[in-house]
């Protein structure tokens, strides 16, 4: 959610050009929190309370794609959490589309992101179709 900001930039452009879009729940929240430390606080416990993994599993499965928005953090460039990296494989499984916004990161998973065989769109969201 460190991204939150980004998140909806990017929403609001993709329904610009016709998208319907689902970003996380309480993404405007997050967008508007100071700290990385309180921001990561408060995403554990809406996981917990809310379900949260499951929940993404299930509007993924009901969606066509995903696309994740893997920015620049904690120095790793096209940088793919833990949630990005889950929510890239339940939509492996499920056999939708997954789209990154940049090219795949120098990470210790690597390889299974690469055999998950993404779309690249490389910061054009018209490439997304």
């Amino acid at each position: 959610m460190r991204l939150s900001r980004e998140m909806l930039k990017t929403k609001k452009d993709l329904e610009k050009i016709g998208h319907f879009v689902i970003v996380p729940r309480h993404t405007e929240e997050y967008a508007e929190l100071n700290t990385s430390d309180h921001m990561h606080n408060e995403s554990v416990k809406n996981k917990i309370n809310n379900d949260l993994i499951r929940h993404y599993y299930n509007e993924i499965k009901d969606g066509d794609a995903v696309l994740i928005i893997n920015e620049t953090l904690k120095d790793i460039p096209n940088y793919i959490g833990g949630n990005s990296f889950l929510e890239m494989a339940f939509a492996h499984v499920l056999n939708k589309k997954i789209f990154l916004l940049n090219p795949i990161p120098e990470m210790s998973y690597s390889d299974e992101m690469i055999a998950m065989q993404p779309i690249i769109i490389e910061g054009d969201l018209k490439k997304i179709k």
